[in-house]
């Protein structure tokens, strides 16, 4: 995500730089090249130094990644007190990830908390002598479509699409509304096409919601959650609140107050794991089972990010999303697992992680997912491929620890019989289940059914599964298993993913 994020923003700022010779942004190309290079140095030493400090590893990606949003959200400049506005800005940013957090989570937007902090300040007498505040340039129409184009490709990484949708549509809305109201009390009529243009095209919506809207690590962990934060931020920034007529809650603010929700609903924060033990499940596959020391809280088919700390990490850092295997009954017991993967190229964190010997504390940074079954009675199908199974796992075991039964089909897909991970839990729970592998496994149970060495396709799970169309389906394995249902899966009543490609 960081690599991503890390390289759209640079895009931009080179588009910016391009458009800079031309006039058609607001900084001079040296203001915005002398900018950048002052705040990726200062957020760069003082994260260096805080995780020195802390005994992290250096994530560069992030301190760049925070001075390139504060290059577009601040006022760029090359004189004295515009310089050192910035360094402070960049400064408080980055401290901030390390001061004003909740069990190693952030609880405000780094850049948009050293924005904010510095443009409030700039507002009052004694500070007034700051040279830089936010100013947020990028609300441009010369930067609106590269802001878009290259804003997805995030969105769509982080699944953030339809977040950030409601953000625009609350905050676009809101501000046309605040324009015709305006108007009126003007004694004028609004002109409703440009009023909607110039909420579109001449403010920093885009940019705030593709590149700050969007970041997991201030989000809150549930997809309705999310959009309660998206549809505030979207309210505030379209109508920026006066504050005793020295500043407003708008921009930058306004995502302030957003994450100081989003900490609301995600106050679980991190937990310590002490892992216990490990073992081959399947001749590719691993299970770690840890104990959890702190409170956490977890929905069964809900996923955690598991830190594992190491000396020089590669590109994708320390932190990865695992499937939880065992069921909130199952506490402080947890289990996850994982399939070894490229044993030829593996990253630092797959080193790391299967360096792991039992003792090892690892935090888990939290948890999150939308990926439950359905509330009541209704017929549920699940899908799993491989270790792609992990989830339903979870939601199997806490329905036979609760005592709660329900009409389930599972649809279990292998390479072969020896990939069937938890196969013992999975017939302990009576849960009819048809299996795709090449070979038959054997001693299979009556409620457990081989489908004969067939592929899973389409017409092979309507096979499985004829009253498909009543049941809500779950499918949980890579992109292209799911590409593949894709003719039958629109048959189902609903139907929720979870894709996944290795980690």
């Amino acid at each position: 995500m960081y690599r991503l994020a890390l390289a759209s923003l640079a895009i931009l700022a080179v588009f910016a730089l391009v458009l800079s010779f031309f006039g058609l942004v607001g900084p001079a190309p040296l203001e915005l090249v002398v900018s950048f290079v002052v705040l990726a140095v200062a957020i760069s030493a003082v994260d260096a130094a805080a995780q020195r400090l802390l005994h992290l590893p250096w994530r560069i990606e992030s301190s760049l990644v925070t001075a390139l949003i504060l290059l577009f959200v601040m006022r760029p400049g090359v004189d004295g007190p515009a310089l050192f506005g910035l360094v402070l800005a960049g400064v408080l940013a980055s401290v901030s990830k390390y001061l004003i957090a909740w069990r190693g989570r952030h609880i405000f937007n780094p850049a948009a908390f050293g924005a904010a902090v510095v443009s409030v300040a700039g507002a009052f007498g004694a500070f007034a002598w700051l040279g830089s505040s936010a100013s947020w340039w990028v609300g441009t129409p010369a930067m609106a479509v590269p802001v878009a184009v290259l804003g997805l490709a995030v969105l769509w990484r982080t699944e953030k699409v339809r977040v950030v949708l409601v953000f625009l549509l609350v905050a676009v809305g809101t501000a046309v509304v605040r324009q015709a109201v305006q108007a009126q009390q003007a004694g004028l009529e609004v002109d409703l096409p440009v009023a909607l243009s110039f909420a579109v095209l001449q403010t920093p919506f885009l940019f705030l919601g593709f590149f700050m809207v969007s970041e997991p690590l201030t989000s809150p962990p549930r997809r309705w959650q999310q959009f309660w934060v998206a549809g505030l931020v979207g309210v505030l920034a379209g109508w920026p609140i006066s504050v005793a007529g020295l500043f407003t809650l708008g921009q930058e603010r306004a995502l302030l107050i957003g994450n100081l929700l989003a900490l609301s609903f995600a106050l679980r924060g991190s937990v310590r794991l002490t892992l216990e033990k490990r073992e081959f499940i399947t001749p590719t596959a691993q299970e770690l089972t840890f104990r959890a020391k702190g409170t956490l809280k977890f929905l069964p088919g809900q996923y955690l990010e598991l830190d594992v700390p190491h000396h020089r990490p590669d590109a994708r850092g320390t932190r990865r999303e695992f499937s939880i295997v065992s069921a909130p009954a199952d506490l402080p017991t947890l289990r996850i697992a994982y399939k070894n993967g490229d044993q030829k190229h593996p990253s630092s964190y797959k080193r790391a992680l299967a360096a792991a010997e039992p003792g090892t504390v690892l935090a888990v940074t939290g948890t999150w997912g939308d990926f439950l079954l359905p509330k009541g009675d209704a017929p549920v199908l699940m899908v799993a491929a491989g270790i792609g199974v992990t989830p339903f796992v979870s939601q199997l075991r806490e329905l036979q620890a609760t005592g709660v039964r329900r009409d389930i089909v599972l649809v279990y897909v292998a390479a072969d019989a020896s990939e069937l991970a938890f196969r013992s839990e999975l017939e302990s729970t009576g849960v009819p289940t048809v299996v795709f592998c090449r070979d038959e496994p054997a001693a299979l149970p009556s409620h457990w059914t081989w489908a004969r060495g067939v592929r899973l396709d389409a017409a092979g799970l309507e096979g499985a599964v004829p009253d498909i169309a009543a049941r809500h389906t779950f499918i949980s394995g890579p992109p292209r298993l799911i590409a593949d249902l894709a003719p039958a899966l629109h048959k189902a009543r609903s139907v929720t993913t979870d894709a996944f490609a290795g980690y």
